[in-house]
């Protein structure tokens, strides 16, 4: 509940108003069996119409008074819990934003949606309620108990043995079902999962004919989700008949005590009646306060889960923290000799482990590139090559050893200047809904249309561009389900361009192109190669043998680096790679 504090400044005066207009419509409801007890003892037993008819009056008026004191409160309690809502969904979003590929992959997406969503609207819901009966109900109750005692303090003891019973009732019940609300929660995320899975691999599953499978499956789910919401289900529904059990014997002893001292004239009917609206209006509060405990409890699992998510740590965090204990130790600092070389960028006896994994995906690289270098990394699938350009940016955290661009450790770098000399084009390829223009203005908002333009020449995307006729106006729907595999990759391609990027990454990021047009890219991008350092992830030979420098990797160790030519010399899992995919030209060539 602490961190909820923030999000009510500035609705200070309407978080107070509205329980203030609630206890005020609570006072004028007080007052309604006093009225009518008067009518009964006065009005009618003695047949006065005329006060009858004004206390009638006065329990129209109480009545509009008290639907303006609701109307207000709810409008005001309206407003603070959607103002609350919002301000912790736009700081979710931006904790999430802010978290490392590692916490990301620990949480998952589909429990990230949902305390996106359904948890924090059971939170701004719960808010909202709490505002209109956290005090009504319980000064309605005491109220109502007390004003029980003006009337008569004999019969009123009935309302101090009933109070507490209920209220045991109605905390056993409550303690009992908030555990079991963060079991349907975590349930929820799994169906959510299940869904969101589904939907991102439609064209697989019909592709595998998987239909019917996949449908059992989310019925099982889904059957267990309901299975466990109609379990709490069934104990918050305790509430109900048992308040009512309470209440309802408590008003058949007040009836028989009521009638009993009526006969002997130390009670009036009128008083009776007052004593048993009040025993009602205990009954209707306690309802509520009931359904104001249930939804509070959901809230409070959801708002648990949403801090949570708030509590993650960032992998970038830890490393800085880590990073800055080994220096102080003197474990990681270079020493004095090293023959290390020094470059733009240097691995300096880099190596790392996924969060859970039992082996490291990389292990020792140690290497330097120049600007105006492309450096080609190859190897086998899950050798490493993703996870090593993933540590570039800062998507991943290195544990041992160091990367420097410049002389600089990238932890003791400001994340977003890091990655604003970075320009990533991952394996696979995202574009957003909107035109071509706002997907490539991504890496840089006020890029001019010649630069747009020119980007998509030098990724050899002009073309295909000029021929649907609408230039950089081009709607993209979402995830750019309108354009092949090969256009997203150039598009991508494009946006990273207009960033102009001083390390440029391209990850396996031609896979879909003809042969023709990834040597016209690879040709394109060596041409405007001067001052930019270029990253060349690929599982073709082609693609990366005219590069500067190639980087080797076998089950992420460096298996060597060099040359095209030194390393077919010197390198046989290279060679064995280009022997696979070359195979005669390698031989012919002599190499």
């Amino acid at each position: 509940m602490k961190r909820l504090g923030k999000y009510f400044q500035g609705y200070k005066v309407r978080t107070v108003t509205a329980p203030l207009f609630k206890c005020l419509e609570a006072c004028l409801e007080l007052l309604v069996p006093l009225v009518v007890a008067g009518m009964i003892d006065h009005g009618i037993r003695e047949g006065d119409s005329a006060y009858v008819l004004k206390m009638a009056g006065v329990l129209l008026l109480l009545a509009v008074i008290g639907l303006v004191c609701s109307i207000t409160a709810q409008y005001f309690a309206a407003r603070v819990a959607i103002h609350v809502g919002t301000g912790l969904r736009r700081d979710l979003f931006q904790k999430i934003l802010s978290l490392g590929y590692a916490e990301i992959d620990e949480s998952g997406t589909s429990t990230l949606i949902t305390r996106m969503t359904s948890d924090i609207n059971q939170v701004q819901n719960g808010i909202n309620m709490f505002l209109r009966l956290f005090m009504r109900s319980p000064f309605i109750v005491f109220g109502a108990m007390a004003m029980a005692f003006t009337v008569d303090g004999k019969a009123a003891i009935l309302f101090a043995v009933t109070i507490p019973v209920l209220s045991i009732i109605v905390f056993s019940v409550m303690l009992c079902s908030m555990p079991l609300y963060k079991k349907v929660q975590r349930q929820l995320d799994r169906v959510v999962l299940m869904t969101r899975e589904n939907l991102l691999g439609a064209r697989v599953i019909r592709a595998f004919n998987r239909q019917s499978q996949e449908q059992e499956e989310f019925q099982r789910e889904q059957d267990r989700l309901a299975a466990f919401q109609v379990f709490v289900g069934k104990i918050s529904a305790l509430l109900n008949p048992l308040t009512y059990i309470v209440v309802n014997l408590a008003v058949m002893g007040l009836l028989y005590t009521g009638g009993i001292r009526v006969d002997a004239g130390s009670l009036t009917q009128g008083q009776v009646v007052a004593l048993v609206n009040y025993m009602l209006q205990i009954l209707a509060e306690l309802m509520k306060l009931a359904d104001l405990i249930i939804l509070m409890t959901k809230a409070s699992a959801c708002l648990s889960r949403v801090n949570a998510v708030f509590e993650l740590e960032s992998e970038q965090q830890k490393a800085v923290g880590l990073k800055e204990e080994s220096n102080l130790a003197g474990d990681w600092q270079r020493q004095e000799g090293s023959n290390a070389k020094k470059g733009f960028l240097e691995f300096d006896d880099v190596s790392f482990i996924y969060p859970g994994s039992q082996s490291a995906s990389l292990s020792h690289l140690t290497f330097s590139a120049e600007k105006g270098q492309t450096i080609g990394i190859i190897g086998g699938t899950g050798s490493g090559k993703t996870t090593l350009i993933n540590l570039i940016p800062r998507f991943y955290d290195v544990r041992q050893g160091e990367i420097r661009i410049d002389g600089v450790p990238i932890w003791q770098m400001d994340v977003a200047a890091l990655r604003a000399m970075i320009g990533v084009v991952p394996q696979n390829p995202v574009l957003f809904q909107g035109t071509l223009r706002d997907n490539l203005k991504w890496g840089k908002k006020d890029a001019e249309d010649a630069k747009l333009k020119e980007a998509l020449q030098i990724a050899q995307a002009a073309e295909f561009v000029e021929q649907k006729k609408e230039g950089l106006d081009l709607r993209i729907e979402q995830n750019g389900r309108n354009l092949s595999g090969g256009q997203k990759q150039r598009l991508t391609i494009a946006r990273a361009l207009v960033k102009e990027p001083q390390i440029l990454i391209l990850d396996d990021a031609s896979s879909a192109l003809d042969y023709a047009t990834d040597a016209a890219l690879r040709k394109s991008l060596n041409e405007q190669n001067k001052e930019r350092l270029v990253f060349l992830v690929s599982q073709r030979v082609s693609a990366v043998r005219y590069a500067d420098q190639i980087l080797v990797l076998e089950e992420g160790a460096l298996a060597g680096v060099g040359t095209h030519e030194s390393l077919l010399a010197e390198c046989g899992v290279y060679r064995e790679i280009c022997q696979s995919q070359l195979g005669e030209e390698v031989s012919k060539d002599g190499r």
